[in-house]
């Protein structure tokens, strides 16, 4: 039997209709327009694509959409003086600076710099050690995204044995705090764990996140888990002509595909819960500001 395929792209475009009916609210009710500034520093143009997106899907929410383009030569302390003007901003309740950052720059310091409250890529250091010890924090846009899919397709996560691969402080380790927050038995694997097969075959769940090509195949997949792949990866695709190449996951998707109960393709997976998030969690930091009810379904 062939798996479940989590469409990410339907879901995001259910989450963004829900963030977009609460930011009506809040206009209506309220007089108040949550607002998402997003710092764009150098020329990378995987960025600029990017950053053109979570502009373009901000005001299609209702939101105000403020952006910042840095040239690349820009000093550390002209950044971090901007991000000073936007934590003083009222209209703006969500800050994002683009990763990655020029060389000459420190990215945790610029990340640190941002108000805690504001940061809604919930890197902070504060953010961290909140979602950590199990308080109210700013949740990583990625592992939302997953937790979100997750509990739609199971209901709930107790439990539930989970094994997270790959332990980036991007998605890897908070991933995991969500999942111990469900009360999910929880293991993050990654490339020095003894017998990872033997790891991933025990798991209901298996969040796949360590960025190397369909690394993980079929036979490591317990019969009826749920797979959710983070990975997104460019591979050479001859088949497609000289010099093309196409997306894959971390996981071998058409052999995880048949012994899986569900399954996040690559692409339309995980990838348009990211945005969908940003906007998520830049409506429950305007929320939080202005101390209202926090949007339901919306937050971790």
């Amino acid at each position: 039997m062939a798996a479940k395929i989590i469409d990410g792209k339907a879901f995001a475009a259910t989450v963004r209709e829900q963030v977009a009916a609460h930011v009506a609210r809040l206009k209506d009710e309220h007089g108040i327009t949550p607002g998402l500034a997003v710092v764009l520093v150098g020329e990378d143009p995987a960025s600029q694509v990017y950053v053109r997106n979570k502009g373009k899907q901000t005001v299609e929410c209702g939101m105000q959409s403020f952006e910042h383009k840095l040239d690349a030569s820009v000093s550390e302390a002209e950044l971090l003086a901007l991000v000073e003007k936007l934590n003083a901003d009222p209209a703006v309740h969500g800050i994002l600076v683009q990763l990655p950052l020029p060389d000459h720059m420190n990215s945790d310091a610029v990340i640190n710099a941002i108000d805690p409250a504001k940061d809604v890529d919930g890197f902070h250091i504060s953010n961290v050690g909140l979602l950590g010890t199990g308080q109210k924090s700013m949740v990583p846009c990625t592992p939302l995204g997953c937790l979100m899919m997750l509990r739609d397709q199971l209901g709930s996560l107790s439990g539930l044995d989970a094994v997270v691969i790959g332990r980036s402080n991007i998605v890897g380790k908070p991933m995991a705090q969500l999942l111990l927050g469900e009360s999910c038995t929880v293991t993050i694997a990654h490339s020095r764990t003894k017998d990872l097969p033997e790891v991933v075959r025990r798991a209901d769940i298996v969040v796949a996140a360590v960025g190397r090509p369909e690394m993980v195949p079929g036979d490591w997949i317990k019969p009826g888990a749920t797979v959710i792949d983070v990975g997104i990866n460019r591979i050479p695709a001859p088949e497609k002509g000289e010099g093309k190449t196409r997306l894959v996951g971390d996981c071998a998707y058409e052999s995880c595909a048949e012994v899986a109960g569900a399954i996040t393709p690559v692409p339309g997976g995980v990838g348009p819960m990211t945005i969908a998030c940003l906007l998520a969690n830049t409506v429950t930091a305007c929320c939080r500001a202005n101390g209202l009810a926090e949007p339901e379904g919306l937050t971790a």
